[in-house]
Order: C-alpha cells, then structure tokens, then sequence
C-alpha cells in the first residue's frame, strides 16, 4: 500500500466544494481529514479500507457492542413493522372505512411528515435526558398507538390517532442508529451499517408475512396492528435493561444533564446552523430523495400487484416478502462494499442500476415475474439505503442527524387512481406500474446528480469527538472523568456489563 500523501485542504464555498467532490469521484484515493494528538487538522490522500473477510470485521465488536447493536436492530425493526403495518394493508383498510386508498394513504403522509417533528423533538429530549428513556417511551407508545388504530371507529379517528403515531415514530431511528453504531470500529462501520438499516426492511418482511399468515379478509387488518403492538412494547421493555449511552455520560460529565438551560441548547443550536448550514441543506435534499426513492418503490407495490396485476392477497404478500428480502441482501452486501468502493459510488452506481431495472420491474404479469424483478429492484435500492447510517454519520454533528421523509405515496395512489391502462383482456385498471416507473426514474437521476456533487467524509473519526469540547486535551480529560464515573456506577451495582 502506498504510503498517504498531503492532499489540498477541503474547499470552501459552495460552488468550491461541488467542484472539488465531482473530481473527488474519480479519484481513487480518499480525502481525508486527519487530526493529530495537539489537535492539528490536516489533510491527506489515504487508500481506500482493502476488502475484508465479514467474519472478521464481525470479531471486532466485543460481546457488549453486540447486545447494543442487537437491541437497536429489533428497534428499528419493530419502528418498519408497526409503519408497514399500514402500507402493506392499504386496500383492506379502504374497504373497512369505505374509502378510496387515496384517502387511506394520507395516514402515510401524516404519518412521514409528523415523523420529522417528532424526530426533532425527541431529539432535543435525547439530548437532555439521554438516549435510553426517550426511546423506552417512544417504543411503548408506538404499541398504545397501534392498539388505539384498532379501535378507531371512524376514518376521522384513525386519521387522529396515525398523526400521534407519526409523533412518536421519528423519535427511534436517531436513538436507535447511535445505539448501534456508536462503538463501531472504522473499518467495520460499512457493513455494520448496511445490516442496520435493513432492519427497515425486515420490518417489511415481517409485515408482509404477518399480512400473508392472516389471510385476505377485510377484517384480518386488526391482527396485523396487535402483533405490530406487541413487538414495540416488547423492545421497549427490552431497552430498559440496557445502560445510558456512552455519548451522554460524557455530556453528563461536561455539565449537560438535566441542568442545562433549554437557551443553551439552542444556543449551541444556532451556532451549529450558523457553521454547518451548508452540510445540513446537502443532506436534507439528499434526504429527500431518498425517502421518495424508497416509499415511491415500496409503498404501493403491494397494492399495484393487487388491482393493476390482479393477484390475490397470498401472491402479493409471497411476492412482497421476496422483495423485501432482497432488501435486506442488498443493503448489507453494498453496505459493507462502500467501505472499499465509497460511499458516493456505491450510492451512484445503486441507483443507475435501478434506473435501469424499471421496465422489468412493473411489466411482468404473473407472480414469478413481479418476486423476481421486485427482488432485484429492492437490492439496490436498499443497497444504496445501507450506507445512509454511516454516511450521514461521517457528513454531520452526530445530534443533527435529520431527513425530510416526503410524501410520495399520497402522491403516487392519487394519480395512479386517476389515471387508467387497459390490460389484454380488455379490462381498464389504476395505472399504478407506469406512475411508479416514472416517478422512480426522476428519482433516481436527481438522487445521482445530487451525490455526484455532494461531500464525502469515509474514513472520518469520530470516536474521540465529543460535543461541545474543542481541543483532544479536553476530550481525554472527559473520556476519562466517565470512565471514573462509570467504575463507581459499577461499585454501586448500578450498571452491568459494561466494559
């Protein structure tokens, strides 16, 4: 391996930094910024991680960071369940109101724009009390939640109730996310990362095999919202038996705990704003386009399969399923490739290649055909979704992690509902395969472009960095008043396990 080189510092200025990202590109080389044990930052040139065998990227992470990891997967997992619970059981739903899916969806768009609410709010209460409660309550609720949907006796109170729901969904991702990744070593970070996001996916598998298992009656919609119920309160349960998180023992430590003045948080607030504004608005567009990339090519898949395709409810939930699991495959073997590759690539050349699977994706007719295609769509849309996690972990300050969800399906069910094809056999229905191909394609153009020109920060490290504090001499001084800290939390038998 060639030793590191000093490479030109990072450009400032908006247009400055675009044009030196695109070069950036094709440059085989990582830039990065390094910082040495005075604090220096300079930058340099280092070769990209060489691909390593999984099993040993695994052996890295100690017994603890495991059982944290693992808790934050079946965290985000059971937020994608409770979430598909909904959307995969859109047409039941329409018939049990008497209303059209269009109207079923606005659920879906209440619920993904109160989302970014509620992940500001339970943002700021992370930040004030810690990680752990704010995600024990948002898990329990979310199941109150999805019990108070089943006896929603109008479509006006299910409507009230999945804006709750929406609340209190956006508090678990941050929480979950930094639960996970927290203590992960650098070079395991890609695939750590992949895995951790397909928790979104597996919560759609779930869902979908929940829907299957309970059969295609009107009716059958209620069993899937308990099981949804029963797996949140479960990992909230679950989480209180865990330890506060390692970031704000160390916030703790510097002053930050419940004292803390609200007027200093958005103090510390404005000045990041005033000092990042153009990271932060890089990635709420990219953001964007992400969440309209994954909910314009999932959400009313199902529902495509049922009226423009005309399966039954046990072939399109079979079909659902085998996307999903090419989700889960998907996000996971790219994750873990933008580790070697980078991330804007694999993000690149994920959605090119999905751009390209479009036609396969929406022409085929039996089920066969629709569980391939969909299952190949899926894994590289989900392959680009992987290395989300870690990427916006490397670009922002860990406790500004934020996306701007959108609101794809009302938009695709209303047009698609209004819009007609006519099949072979005659026959006119909703032309939801078109409005999707269409949509997933300008998508994906302004997904690329936006990469292309965007920063990357692979290689970033941000253990040591601790909100708030300036200089490494600080830093240590912190790191180790928390683990002086931590012993005597041990002594007094009030946490376990941890290292």
């Amino acid at each position: 391996m060639a030793p590191n080189s000093p490479a030109d510092p990072l450009a400032k200025g908006t247009i400055a930094t675009a044009k030196q990202s695109f070069r950036d590109l094709f440059t085989w080389r990582q830039r990065v910024v390094v910082s040495n044990e005075r604090g220096e930052t300079y930058t340099e040139w280092q070769d990209p991680d060489p691909i390593r065998n999984p099993i040993s990227l695994f052996a890295q992470l100690s017994p603890r960071d495991w059982l944290f990891f693992l808790v934050g997967l079946a965290a985000w997992t059971a937020d994608a369940f409770d979430f598909h619970a909904l959307s995969i059981q859109t047409k039941k739903i329409a018939d049990y109101y008497g209303r059209s899916k269009t109207d079923i969806t606005t659920a879906i768009t209440l619920t993904l724009l109160l989302r970014s609410v509620g992940a500001a709010c339970f943002g700021i209460a992370g930040d004030k009390y810690g990680r752990k409660w704010p995600m024990v309550a948002n898990l329990i609720v979310l199941g109150v939640l999805q019990i108070a949907t089943i006896y929603s006796a109008t479509f006006e109170q299910f409507l009230a109730v999945r804006s709750l729901f929406g609340l209190f969904m956006g508090g678990v991702y941050g929480n979950a996310i930094a639960m996970a990744l927290e203590h992960c070593p650098s070079n395991a970070r890609g695939l750590m990362s992949g895995i951790l996001q397909q928790g979104y996916s597996m919560g759609y598998v779930f869902a979908a095999c929940a829907n299957l298992g309970v059969g295609g009656s009107t009716e059958s919609w209620k069993t899937v919202f308990w099981i949804a119920a029963g797996l949140s309160i479960a990992v909230g349960v679950v989480r209180i038996f865990f330890p506060e998180s390692q970031q704000f023992l160390e916030a703790k430590v510097r002053g930050h705990k419940q004292g803390a003045s609200p007027r200093e948080f958005w103090r510390a607030l404005v000045a990041m704003l005033t000092q990042e504004w153009r990271m932060c608005v890089y990635c709420i567009v990219l953001m964007t386009w992400f969440n309209y990339y994954s909910h314009v090519s999932q959400d009313s898949y199902t529902t495509f399969m049922l009226t423009q395709k005309e399966l039954d409810n046990s072939a399109a939930s079979r079909a659902s399923i085998l996307m999903k699991t090419g989700a889960c495959i998907g996000g996971t073997v790219i994750g873990y490739l933008s580790q070697f590759i980078g991330r804007r690539r694999a993000i690149i050349a994920s959605a090119v290649i999905s751009g390209c699977l479009i036609p396969a994706w929406i022409l085929p007719e039996s089920e066969a055909g629709l569980s391939a295609s969909g299952f190949f769509l899926q894994f590289f849309v989900q392959g680009a979704w992987g290395i989300i996690p870690i990427h916006l972990n490397e670009l922002s300050p860990p406790g500004f992690r934020s996306s701007f969800p959108g609101i794809t399906a009302q938009i695709v069910n209303a047009i698609a509902e209004k819009t007609f094809i006519t099949k072979s056999n005659g026959r006119r229905v909703e032309a939801y395969g078109p409005v999707m191909g269409v949509a997933t394609a300008i998508i994906v153009t302004g997904m690329v472009v936006t990469t292309m020109f965007g920063p990357e920060k692979r290689g970033r490290s941000f253990e040591r960095a601790v909100a708030g504090v300036e200089s490494t001499e600080e830093v240590n001084v912190v790191r180790l008043r928390v683990s002086a800290e931590e012993d005597k939390d041990i002594e007094m038998g009030d946490v376990t396990g941890r290292k």
